[in-house]
Order: structure tokens, then sequence, then C-alpha cells
């Protein structure tokens, strides 16, 4: 009977992951088929569809379509990456954290502070600072902004598991706390790990989006959905598609993206109750 349950439950998380997977390879191969160059323009500004152009035009008169599909591959490369480092990085910090109460002092004390920055300040702190591009400062403001809260969830989740037979059995054994950590706590908490990789991926967009709103991302001329709102909003009412279009494929790359880390994750009792109650031993 379990195995029949887990395989309808993985033929459900497959069937709810297809849109995400779907949506990410559509974004990724976008720029070999989009039907006009990116940045030539096709149309009178803001025209609506038509002339061969499907969704219009721009500010510019630049297809609305090709701009489209040539935005989405940097935003879910930068958010994927965001969202495996700073899993990552909870992974190992929030097990740590749990085994030693100097260690937890330190990581606590560090997360608090950070979690004490206003994310705007810190974005622009970072893009200011860093000596890469603007695309990159981005990408490390997430994972700094992010990894404090991600650190708390494993944390609160790997606390009861702390003082299992098993964990101090390794301890006690003379395993080093980074080896007792990925090898007896972190393949019980696979749930989840997988559960906060699809809520980062989910926030990276939203942050690394939230930043090309802010003149903090990408800049002009390129191809970036966010910077497409920014840009078109004057003209929405002659044009919708030219907010619309990109506005709904990020709202359907997080929603779609959320809902498969739901479906895929295996349901576990007790883990995700302990949020908020984390202690250390």
């Amino acid at each position: 009977m379990s195995t029949l349950v887990l395989f309808g439950r993985c033929r459900r998380g497959l069937f709810v992951a297809a849109p995400a997977v779907i949506l990410a390879m559509l974004a990724l191969t976008g720029p070999l088929l989009a039907p006009h160059p990116l940045d030539t323009p096709v149309t009178a500004p803001y025209a609506g569809p038509g002339d061969g152009a499907i969704l219009g035009g721009d500010q510019l008169g630049r297809d609305v379509l090709s701009r489209l599909l040539h935005g989405g591959d940097a935003l879910i490369a930068s958010a994927l990456a965001v969202a495996v480092v700073v899993t990552c990085l909870a992974s190992v910090l929030g097990c740590v954290a749990v085994l030693s109460p100097r260690l937890g002092a330190v990581v606590e004390r560090t997360a608090d502070l950070v979690i004490l920055v206003p994310p705007v300040l810190g974005f622009m702190l970072l893009a200011l600072a860093w000596p890469g591009g603007r695309r990159l400062a981005v990408t490390a403001a997430a994972v700094v902004l992010g990894t404090p809260y991600a650190v708390r969830v494993v944390a609160a989740a790997a606390a009861p598991l702390a003082g299992a037979g098993f964990v101090e059995a390794a301890i006690a054994g003379g395993e080093r706390l980074w080896r007792v950590a990925l090898r007896e706590i972190l393949p019980n908490l696979r749930a989840t790990v997988l559960a906060l990789f699809g809520l980062r991926f989910v926030e990276a967009v939203y942050v690394i989006s939230m930043a090309g709103f802010l003149q903090l991302g990408p800049q002009p001329p390129e191809a970036d959905w966010a910077l497409m709102i920014r840009e078109n909003a004057p003209g929405i009412l002659l044009n919708p598609w030219s907010v619309a279009a990109p506005a709904t494929a990020i709202a359907a790359l997080a929603i779609a993206t959320n809902l498969a880390a739901d479906a895929l994750a295996p349901r576990t009792r007790g883990t995700l109750g302990t949020l908020g109650t984390a202690g250390r031993r």
C-alpha cells in the first residue's frame, strides 16, 4: 500500500511540476524562438497586437514577444543560483547551529544583524560596493539577505534530531560536526530542504524582480521581465500587453515553482511544526 501511495504522490508531483519545467525551458530557450531581433523597432511605440507583432510594441516600438522571450533566461539563472547557494549554506549552518551551542550563538547573532538591515538598503549598499556588474550584485544581495531566514528554518527542523541517539552516538565516536550534519541530520530533512529550495527560488524571483523595479538590476537596453514592466508602465493604457505579459510570466513562474516544490516534497510529521520553537543543546 505504501508503494502505491508513493507512486501516486510522485505522479502528482511530476504533473504539478510540469508547468514549472515548461516555463523554465521556454525562458531558457526563448532567445532561439524570438521572431524579431531584440533591439529592432518593428512597429509604432505602444502599438497594439498586429502587423507581425503578436503582443504589440513597447515604448520604442520593439516587439514585446521577442523581448519577453529574451528576458527570462537571466532571471531564472540568477534565481536558481540564489536558491542553490542559500539552501546549501542554510542546510549546513542550521544543522551545525543546533549541534554546537557556541557556533549556534555566532550564527544566530549574525543572522539577527543581517535581518535588521532593510532589504532595499542592503541592495543599494551591495550594488554600490560590489566590484562586479549589477546583476551579480543583486544576486549576491539576495543570497546575503535570504540566508538568515533559511538558516532558522533548517535549525528549527533539525532541533528535534540533535538529541537523537544516532546523532549522539556519532558525536561520541569523534565525528566532526559538519560530518554529523551532512551524514546524520540532513538525510532526515529532505522534505524541509526541498520545500526550502522551492521557496528560496520563488523569493529570489521576486527579489530580483523588485531590484529591477528599483533600477538596481539590469539596465536598458537589456531585456529583462522586471525592466520591461518598469519601462512600459507609462504606456499600459495604449498596449496593456507590454506590461501584462512580463508580469504574468513572473507570477506564473513563481506560482508553478511553489506548487511543484510543495507537491514533490515528502510529507513528514513535526518537521515544519517546530518553526519558531527551535532550541540548541
